[in-house]
């Protein structure tokens, strides 16, 4: 299950608990590849097996990539599901090696997708 929240919701963590639900299978061994837009308008690429901590993680600056402290608030603006951790380093290798532009178009599709504005962010679940 995926809870949605508004792009400015998706910077701080906020809002993603109470939020509508959209349904979709929900696999506690999932890989997400993600790009968060940063302060002054870059984008960082990243990985990790939970997306909500993440993103609060690079908007806290405790844990934070280093070229995301100084650049925050991060805002999400893209992510994919993927399997295992293999195949999510894979296709983040492959982001991280497209142009600017290329990226900025991959941004484009997926906002299209998912609702101008809004970014769909996997709920945080207990861990079996």
């Amino acid at each position: 299950m995926l809870k949605t929240c508004r792009s400015d919701e998706c910077q701080t963590g906020k809002g993603a608990s109470n939020r509508s639900t959209q349904s979709t299978v929900e696999n506690h061994s999932s890989w997400y590849v993600y790009i968060v837009r940063c302060n002054d308008g870059s984008m960082y690429t990243g990985m990790t097996n939970d997306l909500v901590k993440r993103i609060q993680t690079h908007n806290s600056g405790k844990a934070a990539a280093k070229y995301t402290k100084s650049r925050r608030p991060v805002s999400l603006v893209y992510f994919e599901e993927l399997p295992t951790r293999s195949s999510a380093a894979s296709r983040e290798f492959q982001i991280k090696k497209l142009t600017t532009k290329a990226k900025r178009k991959l941004v484009q599709s997926f906002e299209a997708d998912s609702g101008k504005g809004v970014c769909a962010v996997p709920p945080r679940t207990a861990q079996p």
